[in-house]
């Protein structure tokens, strides 16, 4: 069975109006497959995050095409790319955005009861994903209450309680320290193994790059390079560094793997 495109861009240029025009994106042509996980790389301001907000169907094209799950974002109304998004996208930033005055449980199940789902199919959905993320001994917590791990964990349960067809993550683990932000790598790449769920992601990080499936490396908002992962994660790791000292981006974080 061949896998479908979800997000396809066909020469996209993005071009912020302003006291100062700002070409963001410039032609950029990027697809991705239905169950890939993909990192998205680049100097600061490169356009990475101008990518992940067209996908996400937040900002629009100037020029060129863009096809999310085999719709254009451009004809749908404001109320439609709405449900659009919700229906399709769960969104895990470096700020995670949680809730204070609502539990753990109550923060993951918030898209649903958005939805109107059923009290039983809610509860189902929670035990599930709390199993699989090692929350359930704190459901009842607050997020002031929460290790910097134990929150991005609930952040990533609540955005595939509704199983989302994709998860884009803007720096999921920017804030994390390193014991973190491997338990949360390791958590997505099994999601994305074991749900199907594609997952793309913009990061900094050499090491979180790794456990993808492919990076596209972004500058000036143009294509700069890609490459695909090996068998070993060692040398995809390396080939992630040799392209990043090519590109003149900042390799500010050398952790070992």
């Amino acid at each position: 069975m061949t896998a479908q495109r979800i997000v396809e861009l066909t020469e996209v240029t993005k071009i912020y109006e302003g006291k100062v025009m700002h070409r963001a994106l410039n032609r950029l042509d990027f697809e991705a497959e239905e169950g890939e996980f993909v990192a998205i790389m680049g100097p600061s301001g490169s356009g990475k995050t101008t990518l992940l907000n067209l996908i996400s169907t937040i900002d629009l094209p100037t020029y060129g095409k863009l096809v999310v799950n085999g719709i254009e974002p451009e004809v749908l109304s404001q109320n439609e790319l709405a449900l659009f998004r919700r229906h399709n996208f769960g969104f895990v930033f470096q700020d995670i955005n949680l809730l204070h005055m609502l539990t753990v449980e109550e923060n993951i199940v918030l898209p649903l009861t958005l939805d109107g789902l059923p009290l039983h199919e809610m509860e189902r959905r929670v035990k599930k994903i709390s199993a699989q993320l090692h929350l359930k001994e704190i459901l009842n917590r607050r997020p002031d209450e929460l290790s910097g791990g134990q929150a991005q964990r609930t952040a990533i349960g609540r955005a595939l309680i509704h199983q989302p067809k994709m998860i884009l993550a803007d720096e999921p683990t920017g804030n994390l320290d390193s014991k973190s932000a491997k338990d949360v790598l390791e958590l997505l790449s099994h999601v994305n193994e074991t749900e199907r769920t594609t997952i793309i992601m913009v990061t900094h990080d050499p090491i979180a790059a790794s456990y993808c499936d492919r990076v596209l490396f972004i500058k000036d908002g143009e294509f700069f390079n890609e490459i695909y992962k090996d068998e070993r994660r060692q040398t995809f790791f390396q080939r992630i560094l040799n392209v990043l000292s090519l590109l003149g981006g900042n390799v500010h974080d050398l952790r070992t793997l």
